[in-house]
């Protein structure tokens, strides 16, 4: 179950003709999609029916697939169609309906309450960071000599204490450091050359640093090892996925994880047949089955971070819908990490080089931030700083103030 953001007539005519309603449904129904479009996929007619039913009677409606009131189908997906006051009615009185819906009742009142928690909360092993007062910055500081980006660039220990110690003063809230290169086509690294190259920064830059130190691997040794040199964040593009003992490391040592969605492994995850079943819905899911994986394993729910993955595995115009519907993520209840500074998609419209990419950089922060963003990770803090203050003086809530 997620809820769907709708925001012009044609995307509702557009959902509701996806799930096979038909033509005299779709124009009667466009005009009642408003504050929220909830979807639930899978779900037997005769439940459809009583689902519909109910919302009807209390002022919403239910968009169903053609063929689910004589049930000459067996299943349908559906749309329910309502405000937060007539949902949270709904689930009142799904309570004592059979048929399973007294557990839909309560996913959908768990939904209403992530889609409706103003603020959130990340604890890693020294402190608790409040989310929703305004949008976190975190820092990349790549000590690698191949990253798509700054390969190279702070590969020498001097060199990466001196830009860690930067971007704090420039405003991060975070920093990122990775020892081995993402990027497409790039090929894995042993645990030993990875912990080389991050270990002398991390060290050198314990009880320097005021903020979070974060770092990007896939690899229980080296998470479990840079959390003994104070490292509070482990930042794993493969959802603790690659390596089966990730989970217990960061349960272990109480430490915030981000789950980020890919798919493949950077070195072919550009190759092939790029396209999904259902872009957001499966990522969404993807992200979910981890999230509960991750709280199963013993790790607090309020330790976890997720990213739907910028770029990883995806096409030019899946980023950009990524972006565009990135609200609809809301649904897993915790922050969301996006990531775009300076990635291909956006060298395909702007053009550049990746250190060219700023101002395109500048679009996809804003446009990150205005659709329900917490935390953006960047290489250029001191620009970006700015960008993130001006759009959260436009999209945070001052009224408390």
């Amino acid at each position: 179950m997620k809820e769907i953001i709708i925001r012009s007539t044609e995307e509702a005519r557009q959902v509701l003709m996806e799930i096979g309603v038909d033509s005299y449904g779709v124009e009667t129904m466009v005009p009642k999609i408003g504050c929220h479009a909830i979807e639930i996929s899978g779900i037997p007619c005769g439940v459809a029916n009583i689902l519909k039913q109910e919302m009807l009677s209390i002022g919403g409606d239910v968009a169903v697939a053609r063929g689910t009131v004589d049930c000459s189908i067996s299943e349908t997906d559906a749309v329910i169609m309502g405000s937060f006051k007539q949902l949270a009615r709904l689930a009142e009185k799904l309570v004592f309906q059979p048929f399973g819906l007294r557990a839909m009742a309560s996913e959908l009142t768990q939904l209403l309450e992530k889609l409706h928690k103003r603020f959130l909360k990340i604890s890693t092993p020294r402190r608790e960071i409040l989310i929703g007062k305004r949008t976190l910055i975190m820092g990349v500081l790549n000590v690698t000599p191949d990253s798509f980006s700054d390969g190279g660039a702070y590969f020498s220990k001097p060199e990466a204490l001196e830009a860690a110690l930067r971007m704090e003063e420039e405003g991060a809230d975070i920093i990122d450091i990775g020892g081995e290169s993402s990027r497409p086509g790039s090929k894995p690294l042993e645990a030993e050359e990875e912990l080389s190259r991050i270990m002398p920064v991390i060290s050198a830059l314990s009880g320097r640093l005021s903020v979070p130190l974060s770092v990007d691997t896939t690899k229980a040794s080296v998470a479990e090892t840079a959390a003994r040199k104070g490292v509070e964040i482990i930042n794993d593009i493969s959802a603790m996925t690659r390596d089966a003992n990730m989970e217990h490391v960061v349960a272990e040592n109480k430490l915030a994880v981000v789950l980020m969605h890919m798919r493949g492994v950077p070195e072919t995850m550009q190759e092939g047949d790029l396209s999904y079943g259902s872009l957001r819905k499966d990522i969404i899911e993807f992200l979910d089955e981890r999230l509960k994986k991750a709280i199963s394993a013993g790790i607090e729910e309020e330790r976890v971070i997720i990213d739907p993955g910028i770029g990883f595995g995806k096409t030019g115009r899946d980023n950009l819908r990524l972006l565009r519907y990135l609200h609809e993520f809301r649904s897993l209840g915790r922050p969301i990490l996006v990531g775009p500074s300076r990635k291909r998609f956006i060298g395909e419209i702007v053009g550049g080089t990746p250190a060219e990419r700023i101002e395109g950089t500048a679009a996809s922060v804003t446009a990150s931030i205005m659709n329900g963003a917490h935390i953006v990770r960047v290489h250029d803090v001191a620009f970006m700083k700015k960008v993130v203050q001006m759009t959260d003086a436009i999209v945070m809530d001052d009224s408390d103030e």
